[in-house]
């Protein structure tokens, strides 16, 4: 429920526009336009169906649809892979790995090329195991192409999560093709499907992805192309679109519509890098009129923390909602991201003089207990007119250390503008226990997203807000190098010729 000091809106002039001045969708599209072509965006490109997929059980089922279809090309990049998963893991009586299905695929259709990206460490992390796709019987075969993408600064990471097929359907977002990432929406604490291929369970986890068609499709895969080349120096030639792979069965969400690739890619020596995507979340949290609503796994961006807290302060700035995970997992995660965190929540707590903010964490009920619900997505929703689905967190290595890709778009329509509210109603719904409607409903009848938050959040399942005691605002020292915002390449540079001398002197090399 909203603390003691959120005022009421009669006595609050921060929150009394909502009730005066709540503008309709087409009203919303008078919105400076905030997608820009070489600033905040690779390309921009027409999708002609898009679809926002919640959760990897939804996703899951439709990529699998999708693979079927494919005939000349699919393309898998991530941060990680697992070939023994299912996509189906509820599937009785026995679900079929995806290391099986891509194999199934190449031998039923003569020109099928599979191509899989991969960060060499990301299994290590996951898995707590090396990558042993390359190895496995499933991915011996000519036309699997399976690599291991170790180009990156130290300590950067290849954390794009993209699926291209015949160069006319992708799928972008935070959801890898791996372990622990499969659940359904329901996120039950005891789900016997939600287990690793060795019946391990592991807990509720949140997520969502993208799916366009189209031209923003075909970008995507130029996007797959691009770094597959940086990686592997194999040189890819585009394919001409050869068959219709949207499932049947996934109605999308928006028709039509111009679709913007934002990348954050440190580059590499001799190629330039990126930063799109640090560039568009700027400018769409301060282009915010009504209201902010985030997901996000990691909390704590420098920049953003500074944007949030300057739009609090204002006298008719937005709401904002932030949703994201409270444990952290590992020493150094716990340290850094859940130390950042604590401060940048503690900085905005200090600036929301209007009561306008809630930085809450997802639960599940439990046996009278509560489950938390890993939030591994990462969402921006901005008035009714913007929405940004993709790989990157907010956080500084998001910004300018990692490979990330996001898909962003802008309402050019009320149709559009109502289906980008609908987005936002289905995943509180989803996090609330209760439906889309009645969060529109709460909406409508609060004219204020938070009050009606306050107002729903009264189930077992719900919405917990982050209690932070008192003390600092500022970084954690150490910050710039646990989680850098650039690279270290002088560093690297160093280690390299360290590592060269030591295998000279001990014999390694002529």
């Amino acid at each position: 429920m909203a603390s003691p000091e959120h005022a009421d809106a009669a006595s609050n002039p921060g929150m009394r526009r909502w009730q005066t001045d709540i503008p309709t969708g087409a009203e919303s599209q008078n919105h400076a336009r905030i997608l820009a072509l070489g600033r905040n965006a690779w390309r921009i490109e027409r999708a002609t169906r898009a679809a926002i997929l919640i959760d990897a059980d939804c996703y899951y089922r439709r990529l699998e649809q999708a693979l079927l279809l494919a005939r000349r090309s699919i393309w898998i990049l991530g941060w990680d892979f697992n070939g023994r998963i299912s996509l189906r893991p509820d599937c009785w009586p026995a679900p079929r790995s995806l290391g099986n299905l891509l194999r199934g695929m190449v031998e039923q259709h003569q020109e099928l090329e599979i191509r899989l990206l991969i960060w060499s460490l990301g299994s290590l992390y996951s898995q707590k195991k090396p990558n042993g796709s390359t190895d496995e019987e499933w991915a011996d075969h000519p036309r699997i192409h399976f690599r291991l993408d170790s180009k990156h600064p130290l300590r950067g990471s290849h954390h794009q999560k993209l699926v291209c097929i015949d160069d006319g359907l992708a799928f972008a977002g935070g959801i890898d093709l791996t372990v622990k990432r499969w659940d359904t929406s329901d996120h039950l604490a005891a789900q016997p499907a939600r287990c690793e291929p060795d019946g391990t369970p592991y807990a509720p986890v949140h997520d969502v992805q993208m799916a366009v068609e189209g031209n923003a499709a075909r970008a995507l895969a130029d996007l797959a192309r691009e770094r597959w080349c940086a990686a592997t120096g194999e040189a890819c030639t585009p394919i001409e679109p050869v068959s219709q792979c949207w499932p049947s069965a996934l109605v999308p969400d928006l028709l039509n519509l111009d679709v913007a690739i934002a990348r954050t890619w440190p580059g590499l020596p001799g190629h330039g890098a990126a930063r799109e995507v640090a560039q568009l979340n700027q400018d769409a949290l301060r282009s915010a009129r009504r209201v902010i609503y985030i997901e996000t796994q990691y909390f704590a961006s420098s920049r953003i923390g500074r944007i949030l807290a300057s739009r609090l302060r204002e006298k008719e700035g937005p709401e904002i909602v932030v949703v994201v995970t409270e444990t952290s997992h590992g020493l150094l995660e716990r340290f850094v991201m859940g130390g950042n965190r604590d401060r940048l929540i503690r900085r905005l707590k200090k600036a929301d003089r209007f009561g306008r903010l809630r930085v809450m964490y997802a639960v599940q009920a439990n046996a009278g207990k509560e489950c938390e619900v890993l939030i591994h997505s990462k969402v921006m929703i901005v008035d009714d007119s913007f929405l940004r689905v993709g790989s990157s967190n907010l956080n500084n290595r998001s910004e300018g250390l990692d490979t990330e890709c996001d898909l962003a778009v802008e309402a050019e329509n009320e149709h559009q503008s109502k289906a980008i509210a609908g987005l936002r109603e289905r995943l509180l719904g989803e996090h609330l226990g209760c439906t889309p409607q009645s969060v529109h409903a709460a909406i409508e009848d609060e004219a204020s997203l938070v009050r009606a938050i306050d107002r729903l959040n009264t189930n077992p399942r719900g919405l917990r807000e982050f209690k932070i005691r008192p003390g600092r605002t500022g970084l954690l020292l150490g910050t710039g190098l646990l989680d850098p915002k650039r690279p270290y390449w002088p560093l690297q540079w160093l280690v390299k010729r360290i590592k060269f001398w030591v295998e000279r002197v001990s014999g390694g090399m002529p």
